[in-house]
């Protein structure tokens, strides 16, 4: 075995495998940016109500999986559990204990390069990212 291998190894055991873009996971609850369909933050989940795009997309579009910030109270995204679960959409609550100001994502299975579209822009929205730039 090469040395280089053999070190490759040997770091691995004592540290774990490298994980790939950790930030990027850590922000959007455990996936990543290319496979967003729509990302809310807190605060657009503390909002009373649900946003359309949110049920419409729960009830267009079969392969994503709804992924919630788990240090969120359950009242605040229970309506969305429950929309979730009445269209037949996988949720799973997302806690690796780092700070996020994404509340809910949607989430495909692949890549869907959404980038552009996976933010409703509200004041909602600008509340939570500002802190984040």
């Amino acid at each position: 075995m090469k040395k280089a291998k053999l070190e490759q190894i040997i770091q691995q055991g004592i540290f774990g495998t490298p994980e790939i873009r950790p930030e990027e996971k850590h922000l959007f609850l455990g996936t990543f940016a290319e496979r967003v369909r729509l990302a809310l933050t807190n605060a657009q989940v503390y909002k009373t109500g649900m946003y359309d795009e949110a049920l419409r997309l729960m009830k267009t579009k079969k392969d994503v999986r709804m992924l919630v910030n788990g240090s969120l109270p359950y009242s605040s995204y229970s309506n969305y559990v429950k929309a979730a679960s009445e269209n037949d959409i996988p949720f799973t609550i997302h806690n690796d204990f780092h700070s996020t100001p994404m509340g809910i994502v949607f989430a495909a299975e692949r890549a869907v390069h959404n980038e552009k579209n996976m933010f409703i822009k509200d004041e909602f929205f600008y509340y939570d990212m500002e802190g984040e730039q």
